[in-house]
């Protein structure tokens, strides 16, 4: 089974999506519904998809603590949908610190692929869990943002609600 539902936030509408093992899909205002759904089917073929909030309560309130400076790591139960290597792309991007920031070539210098700069960058496009997974961490080597998920506008929204330094 998998449970889904939005809910309305201070950067628009938030899609989420959550398995028995936790939260698998989080889509941010740039994504409509209709590619939400896209996602779910493309990796959750068979399964019963049923609108949920209260199996998704905690993982909204996290958000929006989050959205309000009231939090700054997250603790929630996550079922990680990607490869090996998005995987251990996502895993280190997790331990780069509120408000702080690294370059792409830097993050892949820490999963021992220091060629992998572009790799990584398509892994951070990849990321089924932004914010959450807090790949808008991660700029370019000469200062700039580089893409996000959600839209250039959402991730310096996001690295100024965190006071990041290097913005």
């Amino acid at each position: 089974m998998l449970y889904c539902t939005s809910f309305e936030s201070i950067i628009g509408v938030i899609y989420i999506a959550s398995s028995e093992k936790g939260v698998c899909k989080i889509s941010l205002t740039h994504a409509s519904a209709d590619e939400f759904r896209t996602w779910i089917k493309r990796h959750f073929p068979e399964h019963e998809i049923v609108d949920s909030r209260q199996q998704n309560k905690e993982a909204i309130e996290q958000i929006r603590l989050y959205l309000a400076r009231k939090l700054r790591k997250f603790d929630l139960e996550i079922d990680m949908i990607g490869t090996e290597f998005q995987k251990k792309v996502w895993r280190e991007t997790m331990k780069i610190p509120y408000g702080e920031t690294v370059t792409y070539s830097t993050l892949a210098r820490r999963i021992h692929k220091p060629n992998s700069q572009r790799a990584v960058g398509n892994a951070l496009g990849a990321n089924p869990l932004p914010i959450v997974i807090p790949c808008h961490r991660v700029i370019a080597s000469d200062g700039s943002l580089g893409g996000y998920t959600g839209g250039i506008k959402i991730k310096e929204f996001l690295l100024g609600l965190e006071g990041a330094r290097n913005i």
